[in-house]
């Protein structure tokens, strides 16, 4: 027994130093992550620079591919060692939690076992890896995040919409000629057709030239087509933008309607309106066969533009319709070397430097024949690079290139060299664009925010930014090297909407199959392939659910699941998500039917970013509490009304996004408040109603808030809550909503300005006009609702410096609104709305100087367009809704 207990010592003692070595393995292995993904970056660009088909090319291509292998193999067996730290902290003491502690030890010790193993075979392959990188001649170094150059992000300057497009003010303004019929008697509907290859500007120019005369119309909407669409959604798509546009709310049950209804109800919508529709990218000529009998003809110059590649689409709107055809030509040599001097030196640059470099200029933009994409694309290349040597390099590469490459466009290979310059932490947050699907316009947040549940976004050392803001920086780099294009910008400059060119997004699906980025599941014909257990990412794009049945995927590896078809996903396929996805850290729902989440989501337990947006869904399971690495939940535009009390177990849970299906102003009830929640930066929007004054002392613990929306406070909790708000100095966004039936509140109690607070929504009666509002200097956007004011709320508005966005909503009893001479400088966008008494509004010539909309919607008293809109030279949009004036002040429209 004794010698049994001898020779059984030796390896336990073994066992137990693996078991306490196994924290410090784990952070040597993500010290060795940093230079594989070196590595990576260096391959990349040997795989580029050997030449399509090259042997060579095609050894490195798979070395690359293995490279990767081995960094998500890191990053795995990271994620597992940190569940099981976080699986060993119970919250419970009694004596059943003591004995399931130490049942769940013992499993965590196992575990921990395993990835000591696991670990020591990584580094085994990376040492090979690394023998085969030397044989290559490549070298595995460090690239730590800390080499990372950080910019300062100046939030007025984040994106730069230019008014300007080298080379297409003639074409500009003869398609706004036709757009617009001023040499034209002839009343009937129109098509334009601009017509040109990939990468000729055709998008740009024909949003150009609707950008500038949307103003001229009743209504308008820009619908994207692409190759594959169907009719029923372009047909629910023109009514949603289209009452978007107007203010309007869409036709109940749009989603449950078949094509003959659709098409009858813009049909009668269009009737006596003169619109505007711009359909971008059309492939197929069947096309205005399809949409013109729902395109209503008035006889009031009604206008379709239509961007195609295809000749055949203009043709067969010849056939039936009046037809403009402008076929986009390459820029000239002038031109091209004035876009590519746009976008090189757009940061500024020596005069001296930009002589030495005149020649080479020239050199590249011929190579760029004239294409728009591609000249913008080497243009953001060289912005960042300020050395002869380095733009002497890119030249020779580029020339490199199409010399090895001969029967590719030279577009795809500047495109290529684009990408193969972008740093390690760009490439993959760039190839992420491929996973949605063909011109899908995706918002900047949502995307940073699955960025960094990807752990693409890393902390920059020695900095308080936040992952978002880094995330920011990120995206702008991308903007700013023309790869990533902003498709829509909010009133203040913002971006809405980001998406990338069709050749662009070409490139990076080819990307995406040579390193097994993303695998896509769709229900056509030869894509029922058997899913790999290495796959990491998966689009789903199927009605059904047989690639999740597969049992090739058992156990599966799958870290993100996106599903962005509008159809009701089979209640089979959610239900086995999380017994075959359990390392998922990204779930997107958004704008999928799906009814309920089973109670088994719970298990889910890596899961980081969960958006069931615009679904159907109504109840969130108890189960959520187990989802301890969560960080962001997006339950807008659902039915969900409360959340359970286990939320407050999301410790890591930073943005809480609410919004009902039905009602705008309805918070979602927090039954456990959300005291637990401790790293939140938003949360909006949560019903006070039934727990405020607790929900008021929690809210004391969050000094971290960027964004808080709060429903339903009662007049008692005003002064405790704005006591709270003031400490909260990072706050931007706030939103706060009082019942109508609390009677009249004061909410001037605030005593000093919250000096980040950019947008501030203010809903319920007020006692009299908060003065606080008037000092807070970085405010961008305001929206004061149900207010009641008798006083004239203009006179304190009028010198905040950065106001861009006021909205007033039965917010004031005068009849006399005057906006006087120097009085908001900034504003672009004003909305009157359900102003009962208001019989009159003077602009003074000074005031308004930069409003671009004019919303008056049900003011029933006012009967003459405001005095002195002749002044208004940047007005584009001018909205009347429900408000009759008198024929007589129609002449004084500018």
């Amino acid at each position: 027994m004794c010698d049994k207990v001898a020779k059984l010592f030796p390896l336990v003692v073994k066992v137990v130093k693996v078991l306490i070595g196994v924290p410090k393995e784990v952070a040597e292995l993500n010290e060795e992550l940093h230079r594989v993904e070196g590595c990576i970056n260096v391959a990349d660009r040997m795989a580029a620079s050997a030449g399509q088909g090259n042997q060579d090319e095609d050894g490195i291509k798979k070395m690359v591919k293995d490279l990767r292998e081995a960094t998500l193999r890191i990053e795995e067996v990271t994620d597992d060692y940190m569940i099981t730290e976080q699986q060993q902290n119970p919250h419970d003491h009694g004596c059943i939690a003591v004995l399931y502690a130490a049942s769940n030890f013992i499993k965590n010790m196992i575990i921990r076992l395993r990835i000591s193993y696991e670990i020591e075979d990584i580094k085994s392959s990376v040492v090979e890896l690394e023998e085969r990188s030397k044989i290559s001649g490549l070298k595995i170094q460090s690239t730590s995040c800390s080499s990372v150059k950080w910019h300062s992000l100046r939030e007025e300057a984040w994106y730069i919409k230019e008014d300007k497009i080298v080379g297409f003010e003639a074409p500009t303004k003869k398609l706004m000629g036709w757009l617009l019929g001023n040499k034209e008697k002839r009343l009937e509907l129109a098509v334009i057709c601009v017509v040109g290859m990939g990468g000729r500007g055709k998008t740009t120019l024909a949003k150009t030239a609707y950008d500038k005369v949307i103003g001229e119309f009743d209504c308008g909407a820009y619908i994207t087509v692409s190759p594959v669409y169907t009719v029923e959604d372009l047909l629910r798509n023109i009514l949603n933008k289209m009452c978007e546009r107007r203010n309007e709310t869409p036709p109940k049950d749009i989603s449950q309607m078949d094509r003959k209804t659709l098409t009858d109800k813009v049909s009668n919508y269009l009737k006596k309106k003169r619109y505007v529709l711009l359909f971008d990218d059309v492939w197929n000529h069947e096309f205005w066969n399809e949409i013109r009998f729902a395109l209503y003809d008035d006889n009031n110059k009604s206008r379709i533009i239509i961007t195609t590649r295809n000749m055949n689409v203009a043709d067969f709107c010849n056939e039936s319709s009046i037809l403009y055809v402008h076929n986009l030509q390459p820029l000239s040599k002038q031109q091209s070397l004035d876009l590519f001097t746009k976008k090189a030196f757009k940061n500024g640059c020596d005069e001296d430097f930009m002589k030495e470099v005149k020649e080479i200029s020239s050199k590249i933009v011929e190579k760029c024949e004239g294409l728009p994409l591609a000249i913008v694309a080497v243009g953001g290349l060289l912005s960042k690079k300020n050395d002869f040597s380095e733009w002497q390099d890119v030249y020779q590469t580029l020339i490199s290139t199409l010399d090895m490459n001969p029967n590719s466009t030279g577009i795809t290979n500047i495109i290529g060299l684009s990408y193969n310059d972008l740093p390690y932490h760009l490439k993959s947050c760039f190839l992420y664009f491929g996973i949605y699907p063909e011109d899908y316009e995706v918002g900047p947040k949502r995307l940073i925010r699955q960025w960094i549940a990807e752990g693409f976004v890393k902390p920059v050392p020695r900095s308080l930014k936040t992952l978002d803001k880094v995330g920011e920086q990120h995206l702008k780099e991308l903007v700013d090297r023309n790869l990533v294009q902003v498709s829509s910008f909010s009133i203040d400059g913002k971006p809405k909407g980001c998406r990338v060119h069709d050749l662009l997004r070409d490139m990076i699906l080819t990307k995406i199959e040579d390193i097994s980025f993303c695998h896509f599941a769709s229900d056509a014909e030869g894509d029922r392939s058997m899913l790999s257990w290495k796959i990491r990412r998966l689009q789903i794009a199927t009605k059904s659910n047989d690639h999740l049945k597969d049992t090739s995927i058992e156990g599966s590896l799958i870290r993100s699941l996106y599903t962005f078809r509008r159809k009701k996903l089979p209640e089979g396929l959610v239900k086995i998500i999380p017994t075959k996805c359990k390392r998922l850290k990204i779930f997107d729902f958004e704008d999928n039917w799906v009814k309920y989440i089973p109670e088994n989501f719970g298990c889910l337990i890596q899961l980081r970013y969960l958006s069931f947006r615009n679904t159907k869904v109504r109840n969130i399971p108890e189960s959520i509490g187990n989802l301890l690495n969560l960080e962001t939940l997006d339950l807008r535009g659902t039915f969900v009304s409360k959340l359970p009390k286990e939320i407050n177990q999301l410790r890591k849970l930073q943005h809480l996004l609410y919004k009902h299906n039905i009602s705008w102003n309805d918070g979602v009830k927090m039954m456990g408040g959300f005291a637990g929640l401790e790293s939140l930066h938003t949360l909006h929007k949560v019903e006070t109603s039934h727990n405020g004054g607790e929900l008021t002392k929690e809210l004391e613990r969050f000094m971290q808030l960027r964004c808080l929306g709060l429903v339903n406070v009662k007049p008692e909790y005003i002064s405790p809550l704005y006591s709270s708000i003031e400490k909260i100095q990072y706050l931007e966004k706030l939103y706060i909503s009082v019942s109508e039936d609390e009677g009249s509140i004061d909410w001037d109690c605030i005593n000093s300005p919250l000096p980040m607070l950019q947008k501030l929504s203010l809903i319920g009666r007020l006692e009299r006009f908060p003065k606080w509002i008037a000092k807070q200097e970085s405010l961008v956007k305001l929206t004061l609702w149900y207010s009641n004011l008798t006083e004239d709320p203009l006179k304190v508005l009028s010198s905040l410096p950065k106001l861009v966005s006021l909205s007033l909503s039965s917010a004031y009893r005068g009849e006399t609104l005057h906006f006087q001479n120097g009085g908001f400088q900034k504003l672009k966008r004003l909305v009157l709305k359900s102003l009962s008494s208001l019989n009159s509004i003077h602009i003074n010539e000074g005031a308004l100087p930069l409003l671009k909309e004019l919303v008056l919607k049900h003011i029933p008293e006012l009967s003459k367009i405001p005095s002195g809109i002749n002044h208004l030279n940047k007005l584009e949009v001018f909205d009347i809704i429900g408000t009759r004036f008198l024929c007589s002040g129609v002449g004084e429209f500018p």
